[in-house]
Parts: structure tokens; sequence; C-alpha cells
């Protein structure tokens, strides 16, 4: 019987991004009558089982220690001994740590090294699965790159699901236009003066009956801020639900939509896990080819300004110049649909679909500076992580400069010589 552990601690988001690895896992238990198990945040627990009926959830106390003094922090984790302890108790044919958390890592150091995937403990010591060496190796050049996270998790796994299976292809679902306000980090969002053309048009646009603005509690000010940028018609139409909404109401909201609007967000996330279509906009640190909406159906609007994408943790030192782009009157054409209106310079748009890798944002309009580089990105990673043959004039470049002797003179520690090596 296979037993599958899954250590997923970071954030909702993360945790819906998980579905292609627990899928191909679920899989394989099911032909032994085996289990998968899921390790998340207590505070996700419950959403997790929701989302993964397939799945043995443990709640662990991976969020909010930061805030704590040391012993409090302390004596939320021995709480949890149990937990631990019953995990301890399972014997696993593979676990995964997903996170660079030493919670994740200490609790995959308690299984041997060979069952080990992902992050973990070697010889007391961080270390990471190749395949994400080589990915971080790969990922210096963010621009020229082109893997979804989603896609990274599956492939640490020797046989994911195909990825067109992973999430419903999109369709609406009668329940109206949703706005997500803004995700964690204020510059990857829409300010409520350049949100409101967009809302304003595809409310036009899509002929819903009704806007459902989503946010947190310490997001109803901007909410309100948006709201006396709409004209009166569209303002009349929304409702806002910022502060208003648990995890399952949230669910529930947007697995109806006709349509989610949307930043990089959990909610963008639970969209596409559902077959919502979104219309997605990745600005600052956001690269849609990192954490895109997943599936086939999406649409998202990426700024390819030469600064972009950036660092997330960096200050900005350009004035947010990837902003103006969505402000300009042309994209605002574009979004309505006009046959002659192109999207501003600095702007692509993008359609979602799916290949042998993964999930793909495949440009529509606008000039993509860095298409052919990310095509040569996929191709090597393509004969790298699948049977499928990729074109062989593309992605060489890339083995010969990126491939390191420790990547296939040794095994991963803990493994023997034959097998995937």
């Amino acid at each position: 019987m296979a037993r599958f552990l899954v250590l997923q601690l970071a954030r909702l988001g993360d945790l819906v991004q998980t579905r292609r690895l627990l899928s191909g896992l679920d899989r394989a238990a099911r032909r032994t009558g085996g289990e998968v198990h899921l390790a998340v945040d207590h505070s996700l627990a419950a959403l997790a089982a929701r989302l993964y009926p397939f799945a043995v959830v443990h709640g662990l106390p991976a969020h909010g220690a930061a805030g704590l003094n040391p012993l409090a922090a302390t004596g939320r984790v021995l709480a949890s001994r149990r937990e631990f302890a019953a995990l301890a108790e399972l014997g696993f044919d593979k676990v995964f740590c997903l996170n660079f958390s030493p919670l994740g890592m200490a609790v995959a150091a308690m299984f041997p090294p060979e069952v080990q995937r992902g992050y973990r403990q070697s010889a007391g010591q961080a270390d990471k699965d190749p395949l994400l060496r080589l990915i971080f190796r790969l990922a210096r050049d963010r621009r020229g790159g082109g893997i979804n996270l989603a896609d990274i998790w599956a492939h640490l796994d020797d046989d994911p699901v195909p990825s067109e299976t992973v999430n419903p292809q999109a369709a609406p679902r009668g329940g109206g236009l949703g706005v997500a306000l803004a995700g964690r980090m204020a510059r990857r969002s829409l300010p409520p003066e350049v949100l409101a053309s967009v809302v304003r048009t595809l409310y036009l646009a899509s002929g819903a009956g009704r806007v459902l603005l989503f946010g947190t509690a310490s997001q109803a000010g901007e909410a309100r801020a948006l709201l006396r940028k709409l004209d009166p018609h569209v303002r009349d139409a929304c409702r806002d639900m910022t502060g208003k909404t648990d995890l399952h109401d949230l669910v529930e909201a947007v697995s109806s939509l006709d349509r989610l609007v949307t930043p990089d967000t959990g909610a963008m996330h639970l969209a596409a896990f559902y077959g919502v279509p979104v219309t997605a906009f990745f600005l600052s640190s956001a690269w849609c080819h990192e954490t895109g909406p997943y599936g086939v159906g999406h649409t998202v609007w990426q700024a390819v300004t030469p600064c972009a994408p950036c660092l997330e943790s960096a200050p900005c030192g350009h004035g947010l110049a990837c902003l103006p782009p969505f402000a300009d009157p042309g994209f605002a054409r574009t979004l309505a649909g006009s046959t002659k209106a192109a999207p501003p310079a600095g702007l692509v748009g993008m359609a979602t679909t799916c290949d042998a890798l993964g999930a793909l944002c495949r440009p529509v309009c606008g000039e993509d500076p860095t298409e052919r580089a990310r095509a040569a990105f996929r191709a090597f990673l393509t004969r790298r992580l699948t049977p499928v043959v990729a074109d062989a004039e593309l992605g060489h470049e890339l083995a010969q400069s990126s491939y390191l002797e420790t990547d296939w003179v040794l095994p991963p520690v803990g493994r023997p010589l034959a097998g995937e090596w």
C-alpha cells in the first residue's frame, strides 16, 4: 500500500496550486489502496479537506508565530506534538516538503532521506531536491524563464497527471463579475483609480448582472475608493464583500462567478481551481509564467517593461513604471474587444493553455520581448522532465550552461545510482 505525505505550509494560493501534485499522488495511491496525507497550517485545514477530500489532512502550527515571544511560539509547536508523533509513526513512500520552512524540513527529517522530496535537512544542513536546484539556477533569468510553480511541485514526483486535467476548462458559472481588490503586495495590484476603468469596461462588455468586491477588512477603504470612481449605474450593481467572507464563504462566492478580475491572489487560484474564467493583471514582481492562473481559458495582462519582473523584497527604483500601461486609454479599448485597438507598449495579453510540461501563458497581443527565450527554457525542461521530444533547436544552450557535474555524477542523498539517475 503506497502512502504519501505532502507538507504545504504556505498560504491559500500555494495550497490551491498543489492540486497537480496531489492529484498525481492520489492516482498512484488508488492503484494500491494507499493514502495521501496533507499537512497544512491549522487555519487552512478545513479548506484543505474541502479542496482535497481524498487526502488525510493534518493541521500544524505553521503560521502566526512571527509576532509571538519565543516561549509562546514554542508552546504552539509543543501543543501539536501528538500530531507530529502520529506522523512519525506512519511509514511514507514519499514525503514532499514544498516550502523553505524550518517546520516543514523538521517534519520531513523524521523520515529516511531516500523518501524525501523538495526541501529537506541533510546531515544537519538545509538542502533541496536536484530539480529545485536546477530550477533556481535557471530562474536567475526570470524574464526568460517560464514554468508554473504548480508544475515545479508536480514534477518532484515521477508521474504527474497531464496538466490539462488539473483544473476544469474556464466557463462562466452565472454568478456575475467578481473583483479581488488587492493581493498581499500593494504594488502588485491596480490602485482604485486604475481598477475603476477596468471594472467599468468588463462589466459593460460582459453584461453581468452584479459585481462582487472581495478583500480583507483592511481593504474596505480601497473598496470605498473604487466605488467612488465608478459610474452610478456600475456602482449600483456592486456589492461590497470586503471583510465579510471567511474562507468557506469565499469559495462559495468565487466558484459561482462568471469571471474574476484580480491581481495575483489566492482568490485567482481558487477561481481557476473551479473553472471560473479569470482576467488577471500581473505587474511589479508578479510574473504570470511562474504563478499565473492554471488551466485553459484564462486571460492575463502582463507588464513587460524592462524592469519587470522585479524583486518583491526590494524597493522599486523606477517609479512603478509598469503601472502606467494599465491606465492608458488604449488598454480600456483593448479590454472592450475593439478590433482596432492594441495594448499599450509595455503590456502583453496572454491566453492560458497547457502543454506537456504544464501550464502555459501564450502571448496573443502586444510585443513579448522574451517569448523566444521562454520557448527555449520550456523546451529544455520538457526534455528533462517529460517523455515528450521537444524542439531540438531550442534549449541546448541552457543545458550546456546550466547543468553542473553534480547534477548527474552523484545521485540524490540516500538514493541508489539506478532509477531516476
